[in-house]
């Protein structure tokens, strides 16, 4: 166990050094990239109900992607951290987002007396974007190890909810492979920019 943990503190020391030398411009363009795959895909054509991580300066930029699944009629849902634990809960409108307060972590969630229900608990989700620090093709995925994620899929398959889950990553993130313990749960689809998009 404690060669799983120091196998991961590892690697995320590694690709945190990686994110750190991107530029702007690197960011702006892969994320626009990344974006442009969900938007084109037919999952998310079809999907109604989605969670989407709000994205910290390190992670692929999930602002445009709000407006996006917001203006296309979807029903949005974000994080919300409580101790160790995590809920999804409903987001109405951009102006909403907007009026989030700011916490500790420097993230966007409602207040503590703004109380929302979980998605799961009126209706379930149709796909969850998931952050994360590295990931391998196959799904393989090294979060920032308080297990949120984890915990909320396996919450999510307790109650029968099989949301699909959709990485957004750098390519920077993209490792040949991450070590994984039990409670660590694959993702379905990796999107990042590969080299010929970044040509074209």
């Amino acid at each position: 166990m404690a060669t799983l943990r120091q196998a991961k503190a590892t690697l995320r020391k590694e690709v945190k050094k990686r994110l750190a030398a991107l530029t702007t411009e690197d960011k702006q363009q892969q994320s626009q990239i990344v974006l442009n795959k969900v938007l084109a895909s037919g999952w998310f054509k079809d999907s109604h109900r989605v969670s989407l991580f709000l994205s910290m300066p390190d992670e692929i930029d999930t602002l445009p992607l709000l407006r996006a699944a917001l203006n296309a009629g979807k029903q949005c849902f974000i994080p919300y951290y409580k101790g160790s634990d995590m809920s999804m809960v409903p987001l109405a409108s951009m102006a909403d987002y907007e009026n989030l307060p700011v916490t500790k972590w420097n993230i966007k969630q409602p207040a503590e007396d703004d109380i929302r229900p979980d998605a799961i608990n009126t209706g379930g989700l149709d796909v969850i974007f998931m952050p994360g620090l590295a990931f391998t093709k196959q799904g393989a995925r090294l979060g920032r190890g308080k297990g949120y994620y984890d915990g909320y899929l396996t919450k999510c398959h307790n109650a029968g909810i099989l949301p699909r889950t959709v990485a957004l990553i750098f390519r920077e993130q993209l490792v040949d492979f991450v070590p994984i313990g039990e409670t660590d749960v694959l993702v379905q689809d990796v999107l990042c920019a590969t080299e010929d998009d970044l040509k074209s």
